[in-house]
């Protein structure tokens, strides 16, 4: 009797190495492929550009500029799992008061840097950003949809402490250069459009935010 229970045992041992064997070998490799397939990478200004251009409105549009104002600092990851967008997310932050204004076109004269100043300095104003008491904003997905060369990413946009969703816009040609859009508008998070000449002139409530990632850099460590 005793030897018996001693087989069963002995033969019941076997067939577990034998299916950890098993398994190894069927899912080793496919193991492997997820982990490749997935990737973690940084966001940021040595390899991408982050832009929020500016239109006019009112009966006075003419006299001012429509401006392209590069945020300067800046931080994010994504991570991208390919075939499987569901998984894979992005987070941007970016400091309030690093927008520099780099391009005006249209107006009445050109912009000097008088101008630029002035305009950095009222972008930093309770009225608009705030940026004494709100110095970062952020952007989170909560969902992305579509392939590598044309997608959208689901997401919320914080800005002065005001959280609403927003939609980005993106294509990709597969070698690591990424770019796409958003619209913004302004009085959502609570930001009155900035005005001029007993409000005659002003800015357009929508802005539209625009990225460029020309090369993916891989982070160390896991993702979400």
């Amino acid at each position: 009797m005793g030897n018996a229970k001693h087989r069963a045992e002995a033969v019941e041992c076997g067939t577990r190495r034998l299916l950890a064997s098993m398994a190894r070998l069927f899912f080793a490799p496919y193991s492997r492929r997820c982990d490749a397939d997935r990737g973690k990478y940084r966001l940021g200004p040595s390899n991408g550009r982050l832009l929020i251009k500016t239109g006019r409105a009112g009966l006075g549009r003419k006299a001012g500029h429509d401006l392209t104002i590069e945020v300067t600092r800046w931080s994010g990851e994504a991570v991208i799992v390919a075939g499987d967008p569901d998984r894979s997310w992005v987070d941007v932050t970016v400091e309030a008061d690093s927008l520099e204004v780099r391009e005006g076109t249209g107006g009445l004269k050109p912009l000097t840097d008088t101008d630029r100043a002035e305009i950095k300095r009222t972008l930093g104003d309770k009225a608009l950003l705030h940026t004494a008491e709100h110095p970062l904003i952020n952007f989170r997905s909560t969902g992305i949809a579509g392939t590598a060369q044309s997608f959208e990413i689901y997401g919320e946009l914080t800005i002065k402490g005001l959280t609403r969703p927003v939609t980005v816009h993106g294509k990709g040609n597969g070698d690591g250069l990424v770019r796409g859009w958003a619209t913004v508008t302004q009085s959502t998070w609570g930001i009155r459009p900035y005005t001029a000449f007993l409000g005659a002139l002003r800015l357009a409530d929508d802005v539209q935010v625009e990225f460029d990632v020309v090369r993916l850099e891989p982070a160390n460590g896991p993702g979400h």
